[in-house]
């Protein structure tokens, strides 16, 4: 029988410093045999959902949290069973879509031939020595900041789980039960809380129903708003919630459950929304911005697409004002250089960028993106409607990943999709300028002597007045005014 040892993989650091990740699920179960690079698990980083690759070949013994739960970089997650063979190194795989540049520390992550002696049945837990406060390597980057005690520190959100224990010499060790989640299930041990998330906890006060009474039907133990309602309809009504007036309605659900639903709901700040709102604060109190606005009369770009998509040469392409407008602002870029650069203020310079990353903002699910297309200035009109399409695709099924995220150099965000016409957007940190394509309207505009109607749009230029002075700034809006009234003025600017 070959030796078996049992190895931990840490949360590694997805990229950009990122310092948490919340464990959307997991793709694999205890006992489960997995292969390298197989994909194990799917978690959220401020910035991206990320799958993460398995960095060896055995079989699952431990998950160490919890599906919702938020992790900090550098934690054990998952416990693996391999052989022993005296001198493996784990995968040197990256997340799907973290860049290669950060996954120069993989093999320092998890032990290698660094562990116990074959057969020994220890735990390799990647431990670094006592007093040292530093940053553990790990599969991307450095992870999470250690104490002398050795453990990463972490915000206390749930109860750690339980290490995996420890085997005899010469056992193979047997697999051992699913970690239970540490926040409350019915008859825990005295200490742990029901599990349930704040609405839910809120919802169970407020109709004096206690939780460790309850049963939860959700992903381990999970205990829902049915749920709790469920309890509240099986007769064991607490007094406390017959007191709230519990009569149901004509729908069947109580007054009091009702009234908490429709007037409060509470939902964590974490994931992309965090991340978004931190960059957003940061960036409308770092940067000085100016907006300014230009009311255009679009009609020839509009019967220029018009024109583009009965065209056989653009057939199954997606071309829309966005990708019309985005190639405005490129060929506008060129004549304008300034609004494609970057304030250094660590180092007091100003870096301009002789490529073009065009950021373009993206409402999902998950709160706002914005991911950008690279060397987008080198695209052709139907590799730029590809690449919008994709990118767009790709950030509503949450699936964008950090390397797409970093590195943009300018932005647009079309509000003109959701009927407005104006605004006035903040930039994306550490980028010059934003542009918003408001919505294309029919109306009333001065046409050769004459009023006619027309199909009008607003652009609404935000700039940071640190790199772009006003009169830069009012060209370039200029030049993608004229571009999108007029396409045949391209001619002049190339």
């Amino acid at each position: 029988m070959s030796a078996t040892m049992i190895k931990e993989f840490r949360l590694p650091d997805l990229g950009e410093g990122l310092t948490e990740s919340e464990i959307l699920s997991w793709k694999v179960g205890v006992g489960d045999t997995v292969s390298l690079n197989q994909v194990i698990a799917e978690v959220e980083t401020a910035k991206a959902v990320v799958e993460l690759p398995s960095p060896f070949a055995g079989v699952i013994t431990a998950l160490h949290e919890q599906p919702g739960t938020i992790v900090e970089v550098g934690k054990p997650i998952v416990s693996f069973e391999v052989a022993d063979d005296g001198g493996e190194q784990p995968s040197t795989a990256t997340p799907a879509g973290v860049g290669a540049n950060h996954a120069g520390a993989w093999s320092g992550a998890n032990g290698g031939g660094s562990g116990p002696a074959a057969g020994s049945g220890a735990v390799d837990s990647n431990s670094v020595e006592a007093g040292a406060s530093t940053r553990q390597p790990n599969l991307v980057g450095y992870g999470a900041v250690v104490e002398s005690s050795g453990r990463p520190v972490r915000r206390s959100r749930i109860l750690a789980a339980p290490p995996a224990a420890p085997v005899s010499p010469g056992r193979t060790p047997e697999a051992p039960a699913a970690v239970e989640p540490s926040l409350e299930i019915p008859g825990a041990p005295a200490g742990e809380r029901p599990r349930s998330t704040p609405p839910v906890r809120k919802l169970a006060k407020d109709l004096g129903v206690e939780l460790a009474e309850v049963t939860g039907s959700g992903p381990g133990g999970l205990i829902t708003r049915d749920d709790v309602r469920k309890f509240i309809g099986g007769g064991d009504l607490p007094a406390a919630a017959r007191n709230l007036g519990a009569a149901p309605d004509g729908q069947g659900t109580t007054a009091g459950a009702r009234a908490s639903e429709e007037r409060e709901v509470r939902t964590p700040i974490r994931g992309v929304r965090k991340f978004t709102a931190a960059a957003m604060v940061a960036s409308a109190f770092t940067a000085p911005h100016v907006t300014e606005f230009l009311t255009i009369d679009v009609t020839p770009a509009m019967d220029l697409l018009a024109r583009l998509k009965a065209s056989r040469a653009f057939a199954g392409y997606k071309l829309t004002p966005l990708t019309l407008g985005a190639k405005a602002v490129l060929i506008a870029l060129r004549r304008n250089p300034s609004l494609n650069s970057r304030w250094d203020d660590a180092r007091q310079e100003i870096v301009q960028f002789n490529y073009v990353n065009l950021g373009i903002a993206a409402a999902t699910p998950r709160g706002l993106t914005v991911p950008n297309i690279k060397d987008a200035d080198t695209l052709s009109l139907t590799e730029l409607s590809e690449a919008l399409t994709g990118l767009t695709e790709t950030a509503r099924a949450g699936k964008t990943s950090p390397a797409e995220l970093s590195g943009g150099t300018i932005s647009i965000t079309n509000i003109g999709v959701f009927g407005i016409d104006a605004g006035t957007p903040i930039l994306n940190p550490g980028e010059a300028a934003i542009l918003a394509l408001g919505a294309v309207r029919r109306a009333p505009w001065e046409f050769q002597g004459e009023v006619a109607l027309r199909q009008v749009m607003t652009l609404s230029l935000s700039f940071d007045h640190r790199l772009v002075d006003g009169e830069q700034g009012s060209r370039f809006l200029a030049d993608v005014g004229a571009i999108l009234a007029d396409p045949g003025m391209v001619l002049t600017m190339v």
